[in-house]
């Protein structure tokens, strides 16, 4: 199907880190977002892509969970030098975008979930929370979900999005695990330390361990990364393909 154009306002703003900023839209039509999470949309805007201003197109995953309402929102990390980025992070509450979407494949259909780690890094968890929340809404008591992991990466401290939210998920519900890794951690830091990839490998087998079929792995971030946890998961572990899902956004 191709994807639907419309367009859609700033409803509200707030930062998730130093860099990152979450602008929630809704539509302006008051129809239904309908989306599956993982999706991902386009957002056309004019911005000063060198002079003079012009329209840009850039894609984002949706980092909400659908809701049956006309709202959803994205993670924006503002760029130096991106055109796109920089006008996303200036947009009040009450501007108007043209969206077109949802698209992608990087999907997690509920009907037929199975345990899953999700891996991801900077605003590669956007789609990943998507389907967290998801999955959480849908069936309110923890022991008729699946067990869904996840293995978050960032620098340093300020890096982790939506660090409160995660924690309270992960105390209140047996069926939720978060872990969360810094490359470059201060020396307060009491959590896992390095690059995600260091610690995929483990948490998978312990997922494996405690259910009776083999956890699937949704991966999200910059190209580097993913290749590097596919490359373990797929070659080293030797995960078959069907396993395995990815989503770069560089």
């Amino acid at each position: 199907m191709v994807p639907e154009t419309f367009d859609a306002r700033v409803v509200h703003t707030r930062p998730l880190s130093p860099s990152v900023r979450e602008i929630g839209f809704a539509r302006v039509d008051g129809a239904p977002f309908d989306f599956e999470p993982g999706q991902w949309v386009s957002v056309i805007l004019e911005a000063h892509a060198g002079d003079p201003l012009t329209e840009v197109r850039r894609a984002y995953s949706v980092a909400s969970p659908p809701r049956g309402d006309p709202s959803f929102e994205l993670a924006v990390t503002r760029v130096t030098e991106g055109a796109a980025s920089n006008a996303l992070h200036a947009l009040p509450v009450g501007a108007v975008v043209r969206v077109i979407g949802p698209q992608g494949f990087f999907t997690r259909p509920l009907e037929t979930a199975a345990p899953s780690l999700l891996i991801g890094t900077g605003t590669g968890l956007a789609p990943l929370r998507s389907m967290l929340l998801s999955a959480v809404r849908a069936r309110p008591h923890a022991s008729e979900r699946v067990p869904m992991w996840l293995l978050f990466g960032g620098r340093q401290e300020h890096d982790l999005l939506y660090g409160d939210e995660l924690a309270a998920l992960a105390a209140t519900d047996d069926a939720v695990r978060v872990e969360q890794t810094l490359s470059r951690a201060s020396d307060a830091w009491r959590g896992r330390r390095g690059y995600v990839q260091a610690h995929a490998r483990e948490l998978y087998e312990e997922l494996a361990r405690s259910v009776a079929v083999p956890p699937h792995v949704y991966v999200c971030g910059l190209e580097r990364m993913v290749g590097a946890v596919r490359t373990l998961l797929r070659k080293e572990m030797g995960l078959p393909r069907q396993l395995v899902h990815s989503e770069r956004y560089d």
